[in-house]
């Protein structure tokens, strides 16, 4: 006890007396973390570590300087929340900064101690990922600023309805929930993608328990913790996070019908089917999957005349007929775009580029796994029959669609939810006596790759929310989500002075697809006002997405528009001079975060708005 008042007394003098020397928060707290590690170290843990006959024992000092990482995250994270988001002081928030260390590090270096190996499947071992898992999320997701993504779904959810240009509306109705129950900042949009996670976690893990038993279940539970896309649909509020909890349930319950041979997981099944359909249109390749299976599966068979299947579709329907209604409405807008619409776009060799998303998707190891594993073999059993047509059937679709058109690295994300339990498997199985020394090897090689997965994904995170000593932020604000807050407040103030000039309330124009005016709606202080005054570069007869039907409402006349942009070739005079009597000139700004630099920005004012004859401002 003694020792760790002493640590704890130490760690918060050292971060008082740093911040009173001038040096940033997140310097002052890593500064002072690491005093306090020492103390714990030398105080607590070495004594016993030699009584032990392990003073000397590198991997228990690898565990120790692991759970130090994890706690110096998580204390970031409650030292970011408690100043940035709740407004403390900083010398009030290191305080309980102080308190989760220690209830990160006691814990961690007791069990580190306990143990002389962890392995990926030993209860200790995935309780403590699953945790930090879901610490890290619920603990970040208010602190991060917004990716461009988040916010155009959140404009979404201020312009509800039943479909929308380029996804369905379930993201929208999430949002919406999120953000008036837990209020309009991040932590509202994107708590919904938190509880996707849970969902498709609970139903991952009674997959692939009934498939090959608790202890591949609980391997399945760290993979959906490290593999980066899993961990990134349950923190970032996109349609992948709904997708990816309707597809575990999908599968749960196909499994459920077609090995269980229970009739009403059928109707559940529509269900998953139906809620899927709704977030992303991709879930619809399950249903090839399931009819495949009865088709392969002899005893699966019989399924072709009974009622079940056939209620299944019609309940997924019904769930799906808002987004064929909005469709219907819109000119099959929505269809159009994901179909036709993207086969009529310019030919592009991109099977390169699907490969190297399975590799970022799975982790190299991940993706030598599948294949050592009997997921790249003849089916054994029905349980790989199942699992094996789940993953290669829409990866087929993938395949056969990147030979000539272009493919994004998130797109392929929800289907390896089906390679999660036969990795899961894999793992347990090469972990055995007897199999050979590659298997062994791979084995052997999945604890350091969850545990440095985590360690960079909690790495990414605090970089995000405090900084990182010496580090710098990209000026990549559609990647690296730092500076839109700046942003905000620049434009703002610069919307402000126009608006005392004119007399008149300025319009915000960013002169890109989406991002700019997504972000700039989100980052200003009355969003009912943002919301109703902001558009996207569709103004001046340029592809706007979902703005082009939003700006519909846009009464513009004599007021004066405020663009923005990036690149100053974006604004133009052969672009806004044809859309204008007056065009001012383009000016710069500069973003940065705590004293550093970030990029730099462009605008100009224009004021005379009007449509030249013929103009489409308006198009999709």
């Amino acid at each position: 006890m003694i020792a760790t008042l002493l640590a704890a007394l130490a760690d918060l003098i050292v971060f008082l007396f740093a911040l009173h020397g001038g040096l940033r928060l997140v310097d002052a707290h890593l500064l002072s973390c690491g005093v306090a590690f020492l103390l714990l170290y030398v105080l607590k843990v070495r004594s016993p570590a030699v009584a032990a006959g392990r003073g000397g024992d590198l991997r228990l000092h690898v565990h120790l300087l692991v759970v130090s990482a994890v706690a110096i995250f998580l204390r970031g994270a409650v030292l970011g929340l408690l100043t940035h988001v709740w407004g403390w002081s900083p010398q009030a928030g290191i305080v309980f900064a102080i308190l989760v260390t220690l209830a990160v590090a006691l814990p961690g270096y007791r069990f580190s101690l306990a143990t002389t190996s962890w392995r990926i499947g030993d209860a200790g071992v995935v309780f403590g990922f699953v945790a930090v898992g879901f610490l890290l999320r619920l603990l970040y997701i208010g602190q991060l600023e917004l990716l461009p993504e988040d916010s155009y779904y959140w404009n979404y959810s201020q312009h509800l309805d039943l479909g929308y240009l380029d996804h369905p509306p379930m993201v929208a109705w999430l949002i919406w929930v999120g953000t008036h129950v837990f209020g309009g900042a991040e932590f509202g949009v994107r708590i919904g993608a938190v509880c996707c996670a849970a969902v498709a976690m609970f139903f991952s893990y009674r997959l692939t328990r009934n498939l090959f038993g608790d202890e591949c279940a609980r391997v399945a539970l760290v993979l959906l913790q490290v593999l980066p896309f899993f961990f990134l649909a349950g923190l970032l509020m996109t349609p992948d996070a709904p997708l990816t909890a309707a597809w575990s349930a999908t599968l749960y319950f196909l499994e459920r019908s077609l090995l269980g041979g229970q009739p009403r997981a059928w109707l559940f099944a529509g269900v998953s089917i139906g809620l899927g359909l709704i977030s992303k249109y991709t879930i619809g390749m399950l249903v090839p999957v399931a009819f495949l299976f009865v088709l392969l599966d002899p005893q699966s068979r019989r399924w072709l005349l009974r009622w079940q299947p056939y209620a299944a579709l019609l309940i997924a329907s019904l769930i799906f007929s808002p987004v064929i209604i909005w469709n219907a409405q819109h000119e099959w807008a929505s269809f159009a775009f994901q179909t036709s619409r993207r086969l009529a776009e310019r030919p592009r060799f991109s099977f390169h580029r699907l490969l190297i998303s399975a590799l970022v998707l799975l982790t190299p190891t991940g993706f030598v796994t599948a294949f050592a594993s009997r997921l790249s073999r003849r089916p054994q059993s029905r349980a790989w029959l199942f699992l094996q047509l789940a993953v290669l059937v829409p990866l087929s679709v993938f395949v056969v669609f990147s030979i000539r058109h272009d493919v994004k690295i998130d797109w392929t994300g929800a289907l390896w939810l089906g390679a999660v339990p036969a990795l899961a498997a894999a793992i347990v199985e090469f972990g055995k006596p007897g199999v050979s020394r590659f298997r062994a090897w791979l084995h052997s090689a999945w604890t350091p790759t969850a545990v440095i997965m985590m360690l960079l994904l909690g790495t990414g995170l605090h970089y995000l929310a405090l900084g990182l000593p010496g580090v710098g932020y990209s000026d990549h604000l559609e990647l690296v989500p730092v500076g839109w807050r700046d942003l905000g407040r620049q434009v703002q103030a610069i919307a402000g002075g126009l608006r005392r000039e004119t007399g008149l309330e300025p319009v915000i124009v960013g002169m890109d697809r989406y991002e700019l005016a997504s972000q700039l709606t989100f980052y200003a202080p009355d969003h009912a006002r943002s919301v109703a005054e902001t558009s996207s570069r569709n103004l001046f007869g340029v592809q706007g997405l979902m703005y082009a039907r939003w700006a519909s409402s846009l009464v513009i006349g004599e007021r004066p528009l405020l663009l923005l942009a990036w690149d100053p070739r974006d604004l133009a005079d052969e672009l806004t001079v044809p859309y204008a009597s007056s065009v001012g000139p383009i000016q710069t700004g500069y973003l940065s975060r705590d004293g550093i630099a970030i990029r730099d920005f462009h605008y100009r004012i224009v004021k005379g708005y009007r449509k030249p004859p013929g103009a489409a401002a308006g198009n999709d």
